[in-house]
């Protein structure tokens, strides 16, 4: 079940202090991902050695490109449309913000469905707290956010969907949760039902963090503080799972002209920090991704 892949550290991506959020924007071949404390989004031309960011005057936790390259991205205190301009200039227009019903809240994880509906869950930053005050709100083309669709979260992660769209995977990764669960997902009202558990992580090590889907249906989430991918089928079944050099991997999503490449970002963590710890990561596991969906509405370009 252990793969002998070695991962490869792409070190012209820096170190962040907490990278997440990977994406591929084949349209420009980088990757970019966020650095949430340091309120930056990174550009990685991974082929040419290059990095390019831009600092945000707030957190960014999450974030979709639309056609036209602009971002609808989940932050502190609501969505924000942001277009990327160079030397760094970031300019931003508020689409929407959540009622939360706890101090400390932000976005955290979040992606499009196979339609181009954005997804964003909530959660209370002060993890001690485990306040299950988060939820998962949907931003449909009409620019019209939803009431909660998912409630009860603590720390809202892993959310991805199935190569048809019907199937909805979400994760909590709070250390009194562990749990990645399936949805049956309506495509057409974009309506997620019968939950069920498709993996338990009381079971392995780690907290199942950011998550991709392959070509093949299988669920690959980051193990946060066991430093490995693993790969559960969509019968629940781990089938794989990959060593990493850092302890605490967030987030993974396929890229490259391809698609056969894994990238991982990774977190520093509190205390025992390796070289590697904050760095992102490309592992090529043998099987291909899927296209990130764009943000299917019209976003505002400031």
């Amino acid at each position: 079940m252990s793969d002998s892949i070695k991962p490869e550290r792409i070190d012209a991506a820096g170190r962040a202090a907490v990278g997440e959020c990977p994406v591929w924007h084949a349209k420009d071949r980088a990757l970019y991902f966020v650095d949430i404390p340091a309120r930056r989004i990174v550009r990685c031309d991974v082929q040419a050695g290059t990095r390019t960011e831009w600092t945000l005057p707030e957190q960014v936790a999450c974030f979709a490109f639309d056609s036209a390259g602009t971002l609808v991205a989940g932050m502190d205190t609501a969505l924000y449309a942001v277009t990327l301009h160079d030397a760094g200039e970031a300019r931003l227009g508020k689409l929407a913000a959540p009622p939360f019903d706890a101090p400390g809240m932000r976005f955290n994880d979040g992606r499009c469905d196979r339609q181009g509906r954005f997804w964003a869950g909530t959660m209370v930053q002060d993890m001690s707290l485990a306040s299950a005050a988060g939820a998962l709100y949907r931003y449909d083309a009409r620019g019209v956010l939803s009431a909660p669709v998912v409630d009860g979260l603590v720390t809202q992660n892993g959310l991805a969907f199935s190569p048809d769209g019907r199937t909805m995977y979400l994760s909590d990764s709070h250390p009194t949760r562990r749990l990645v669960w399936a949805f049956d997902f309506d495509t057409e009202t974009a309506t997620p039902h019968d939950r069920r558990v498709l993996a338990d992580l009381h079971h392995y090590a780690g907290r199942p963090d950011g998550a991709a889907v392959d070509a093949d249906g299988c669920y690959w989430t980051c193990a946060n503080d066991a430093g490995r991918l693993l790969r559960f089928t969509p019968q629940g079944k781990l089938d794989r799972a990959i060593e990493l050099p850092a302890s605490k991997p967030s987030m993974c999503a396929f890229g490259g002209d391809d698609l056969s490449m894994l990238y991982v970002t990774s977190i520093v963590p509190a205390s025992n920090a390796t070289e590697h710890d904050g760095c992102v990561f490309a592992v090529r596991p043998g099987v291909q991704g899927l296209p990130e969906p764009e943000y299917g509405g019209v976003l505002p370009v400031a």
